[in-house]
């Protein structure tokens, strides 16, 4: 049994009664804290919340709107980013964000995550789900960051949350937060990292475009603008062909990139599907801290998997439905929400198990990688968003995405586009590595000072 016994003088006064907040690590913790001797957030910088968006403040291309749902090994993740028009932003500019703010998700299951604005984004804006902090003097934000993202200010942020019926930080609270005093040229060794972390992610994603732009050159689409008519006339028995009279199904843009992809030796998906499942419905009250990753439809992002937000599963649990377990190699794609987002397994996801709403598959006879890029292209999402048109199917089926076409392009090309994605990928997992390392180098410069 673990227990802490506290004076009646040392309770947060009378909002905080519940046992949990007194946990022994927390109470650790903070006397770690201040041995070390800390400054408060709000004594170094400002907090500021996000802003609720309306019908029309979203456009195809303009100021980055940053949703909790984009962060990604402390960097903000800009594959699967919408964007504010310069109305918006312009009418919001208290919640404006720019390169070095520090942003905390604050409602929900994401809590705990973090992210700094990259130099990558200029200027952007962020949701009322997220807390802006922009550190003013004395501290690197990156340290502040990279202190936060460890277990010992991750412990901080934790405490706060348990015994609430809704997961929720508020400003007041991250103004309290306690940042060691740590030698400002240790805060630089230690705020070195996320500029490594961000050249990694700058590299990845270098080489992710070549890998994209050489598919869309091959087939014929690099320069492939549609436009969005506004009228267009559609024969009778094409609405009977395809069983759907919805305008949207009909925009031309999707006929003309279809028939781009005919001439180029096109095969339907499912030719290439060796077996497949599509998720299993798992109870939310089975997941685990710790076990076999869950991979769910907020994991998958445009190429890769993020599983910084995980639900994990008991042997048990994984063993209930072996057609919806995975392996490394394994593809999987989103059939609900953000339709169409497509990853790989990792090698360094041995066993794990598919959620509902997500198809899972083995490919044959096609280059994964070439597969996985192909399919998060403007050549499977176009075709992946046409099936899931018309309002009333939010979802998609297995049905449906087979007969998504897929160009089988020359083994040599496949290679070569493989080959730059699987060097994507690397760059990419080495953020991870550095991002962990970063955290182990704040707990070891915590622990030097204390000896001092």
């Amino acid at each position: 049994m673990v227990y802490s016994i506290i004076a009646k003088s040392k309770l947060k006064g009378a909002q905080r009664l519940d046992a949990e907040y007194y946990q022994p690590e927390y109470l650790e913790n903070e006397k770690l804290l201040a041995k070390i001797g800390f400054r408060l957030i709000g004594e170094i910088g400002t907090v500021v919340y996000g802003t609720t968006p309306v019908g029309a403040s979203f456009v195809e291309k303009g100021i980055p709107f940053i949703r909790s749902q984009n962060f990604s090994n402390l960097i903000v993740d800009d594959s699967d980013i919408v964007y504010a028009s310069e109305e918006f932003h312009n009418r919001n500019k208290k919640s404006a964000a720019k390169p070095r703010d520090i942003l905390f998700a604050a409602v929900g299951a994401t809590i705990g995550e973090l992210a700094v604005i990259q130099k990558s984004i200029n200027e952007a804006n962020i949701n009322q789900n997220i807390a802006k902090v922009r550190i003013n003097k004395e501290f690197n934000p990156y340290f502040v960051a990279l202190f936060f993202a460890s277990r010992i200010g991750q412990l901080q942020i934790s405490r706060l949350v348990t015994g609430n019926a809704q997961a929720y930080l508020n400003s007041l609270q991250i103004r309290e937060f306690k940042i060691p005093k740590v030698p400002f040229n240790k805060q630089e060794e230690i705020a070195s990292y996320f500029i490594d972390i961000e050249e990694a992610i700058g590299q990845s994603k270098s080489l992710y475009s070549q890998a994209e732009n050489l598919l869309l050159q091959e087939l014929g689409l690099k320069d492939f603008k549609p436009e969005e008519d506004l009228s267009y006339v559609v024969n009778l028995s094409d609405g009977k062909s395809a069983h759907r009279l919805d305008a949207e199904y009909f925009q031309p843009k999707y006929e003309k990139i279809i028939s781009k992809i005919k001439n180029q030796n096109a095969k339907l998906l499912g030719d290439f599907v060796k077996d497949y499942s599509t998720g299993f419905p798992f109870k939310s009250e089975n997941y685990q801290e710790e076990g076999i990753p869950l991979i769910r439809i907020n994991n998958i992002k445009r190429g890769y998997l993020d599983l910084s937000d995980t639900a994990y599963l008991s042997e048990k649990d994984y063993l209930s439905s072996p057609k919806d377990t995975a392996k490394p190699g394994d593809i999987v794609l989103s059939m609900s929400g953000t339709i169409g987002m497509t990853a790989m397994i990792p090698s360094d996801i041995p066993k794990s198990s598919i959620n509902q709403r997500i198809l899972r598959f083995t490919s044959k006879n096609i280059e994964k990688e070439y597969l996985v890029l192909l399919l998060n292209s403007i050549v499977g999402s176009y075709q992946l968003e046409r099936i899931g048109t018309g309002g009333v199917r939010t979802n998609i089926s297995y049905k449906d995405i087979k007969n998504v076409l897929i160009p089988d392009l020359h083994t040599s090309t496949q290679q070569k586009i493989a080959d730059l994605v699987r060097k994507s990928y690397e760059a990419r997992k080495k953020t991870k590595e550095l991002l962990e390392e970063a955290k182990r180098k704040v707990e070891l410069v915590i622990s030097e000072e204390l000896k001092k």
